[in-house]
């Protein structure tokens, strides 16, 4: 049973995981950078500890830092909330090798998700309806023209590595899909150092 949880994160989630860890008797764990020293989840949490820097990335993204405080704490598990390290399977697996209970998916499922064509390939052999689209990654925009045309307007261009927003496209005609792929390409490249396309309505 969890009886402590440490929040790696900041405001409005951190204050909702700590008010329901209370309703659950569950002790919670904040963590802080200089900049959110004085944030009420530090102040509603049963234990905060100073994570670093304002910065993100030398606080809420400093996962050595992190894990430290979850073993020095006696925390249970963790809890990343949204954005910073939610979707960071480099994270997730860490905390699997030091025996910290990480709420949310395994590395391995995020490994998974984090590549738009592997995820859809898994949800397809389990049997889950998908969205029509391409059967795997579009070489050009000739073939992006042909999918969108044969399962109609409107589509989605998806980089296969993208996220957050980045490396996806709303297209309804052939001029903007041609527009789009340049723009979605260029956002993949930039991002993963490949281009790698797919389709979808």
């Amino acid at each position: 049973m969890i009886e402590k949880i440490l929040i790696a994160n900041r405001g409005e989630i951190a204050l909702r995981v700590i008010k329901t860890c209370k309703a659950l008797g569950i002790k919670t764990v904040a963590v802080y950078s200089d900049e959110d020293y004085n944030s009420l989840h530090v102040k509603q949490a049963t234990e905060a500890y100073h994570i670093g820097e304002a910065a993100p990335a030398k606080s809420y993204l400093n996962q050595e830092k992190i894990i430290d405080v979850i073993l020095s704490s006696g925390a249970d598990a963790i809890h990343p909330g949204y954005g910073f390290l939610s979707e960071n399977s480099d994270f997730a697996s860490k905390c699997e090798k030091n025996k910290i209970n990480f709420i949310g998916p395994s590395a391995a499922s995020m490994d998974l998700c984090g590549d738009k064509m592997q995820c859809k390939d898994a949800m397809l052999k389990a049997k889950v309806p998908t969205v029509p689209g391409s059967p795997g990654l579009v070489k050009d925009v000739e073939e992006a023209l042909k999918i969108a045309n044969d399962i109609s307007y409107p589509v989605l261009l998806k980089s296969v590595f993208g996220g957050g927003g980045r490396g996806i496209r709303l297209v309804t005609n052939d001029k903007e899909l041609r527009e789009g792929f340049e723009t979605v390409t260029s956002e993949s490249i930039s991002a993963v150092g490949k281009s790698a396309i797919i389709v979808e309505n």
